[in-house]
């Protein structure tokens, strides 16, 4: 079996691992799984460069009617992973037994609310809250792919030469003949910073709609209104919402492809056709009357090794669409997000423990034609918008170093 192990954060390379499975049932209502990597006993010439080998040792689990048993074990080469992630990967949070776990309930629990006939007692609503649901979870998907650069996707790193931060990671790729993507050339930046806040109260900020103009130009400078909410599981942070804003919203592609000058200056981002300055929370000043009927989708997803926040501007008839339980899979959308981590709790120097690693993300339409060149401008203009998020976030919860 071959399988990417990820971290979602562009600091930490995707493992490649090839690996045996052997699966036996052991008694009645008993079954073990066992992994072990094969890289050792002989070569893997086809693994790509550019990722990270992976020895999985002997792992596997015990699955049984009733609480089950966990083990998983593997070796890397640290001096790969960026510093920030070191003691959380030591601690087996990142990509040991007790993200497994907990990531497997998670998920259960969620499968659970997609195949159960309860989710309404009116059919086509309940059809609508399934294709709302498999659609978040396409959008979600597809936001992770792009924060580590998955095989699931063919991104290109972006090289040198352009004026970016050190710790951003931008890619590129062309959407060409996807019904679930705009097409045109599509471009991701990450990255990752450490906080001085605790995961939860992280998380629980950026799902807050009605905090999301703290942090989110797409809110236009007011709140957003909660449409529709569909859980899914027992805890409050995993769930799927529609969201709309209180005034207009701008498309975020708008401001990457405007050709006026200032747009694209060091010191503002201007995504939603809005003049925004970074250093006057308050300043926006708009500057095109082209506004669109646009709605966000979220998913919040939360369990112990970790929280998402992801979300995506949908038009508005294409998600009537879905709600009247319509096919999702031909809603065009590119997600961004955030992932947030616990920091391992191996604060060193100047670092305090008990902090956050904060990934934030976005994928972006920079051009309607495939075959279009990315610009310069483009790529500085999504590198500021990546930095005045990061800014503001920290701003709001007083979390400055």
């Amino acid at each position: 079996m071959h399988a990417e192990l990820q971290v979602l954060s562009p600091l930490v390379p995707v493992r490649d691992v090839s690996f045996l499975r052997f699966c036996k049932q052991l008694s009645e209502g008993a079954w073990a799984i066992v992994d072990v990597s094969i890289d050792g006993i002989r070569g893997n010439p086809t693994a790509p460069p550019a990722k990270m080998a992976c020895r999985r040792l002997p792992s596997g689990c015990v699955v049984q009617d009733m609480p089950n048993g966990y083990s998983k074990h593997a070796e890397y080469d640290e001096a790969t992973v960026h510093p920030l992630y070191r003691p959380l990967l030591r601690s087996g949070l990142a990509l040991g037994a007790r993200r497994w776990v907990a990531t497997l309930q998670r998920q259960c629990q969620s499968l659970a609310i997609l195949m159960s006939s309860s989710l309404s007692h009116d059919d086509n609503t309940g059809d609508g809250r399934r294709s709302m649901l498999k659609l978040a979870q396409r959008m979600t998907d597809n936001f992770c792919a792009g924060v580590c650069a998955s095989s699931a996707r063919e991104w290109n790193k972006l090289g040198g030469g352009v004026n970016i931060g050190e710790d951003v990671r931008v890619m590129t790729r062309q959407s060409v003949a996807d019904p679930g993507e705009p097409p045109g050339v599509v471009l991701s930046a990450a990255t990752s910073v450490w906080l001085l806040v605790s995961p939860q109260r992280l998380f629980d900020f950026l799902r807050n709609e009605q905090l999301r103009s703290q942090w989110d130009i797409l809110s236009n400078g007011g709140p957003m209104q909660e449409m529709a909410h569909i859980a899914k599981g027992q805890n409050t942070g995993n769930a799927v919402s529609l969201l709309r804003a209180s005034v207009s919203i701008f498309p975020l592609r708008y401001a990457l492809q405007s050709p006026v000058p200032f747009l694209l200056r060091k010191d503002a981002v201007l995504p939603l056709d809005l003049l925004y300055d970074c250093h006057n929370m308050g300043s926006m000043q708009a500057v095109s009357a082209s506004q669109s009927s646009m709605l966000i989708l979220q998913e919040t997803c939360t369990d112990a090794s970790g929280s998402l926040v992801v979300y995506a501007p949908v038009d508005t008839p294409a998600m009537h669409l879905v709600m009247s339980g319509g096919d999702s899979a031909y809603v065009a959308l590119l997600p961004s997000g955030f992932a947030i981590l616990s920091d391992g709790g191996g604060g060193g120097g100047a670092r305090k423990a008990g902090g956050s690693l904060l990934t934030v993300a976005f994928q972006i339409l920079v051009n309607s034609q495939p075959t279009a060149k990315l610009t310069v401008e483009s790529v500085e203009t999504v590198n500021n918008l990546i930095s005045c998020t990061v800014q503001k976030i920290k701003a709001a919860l007083n979390c400055e170093p």
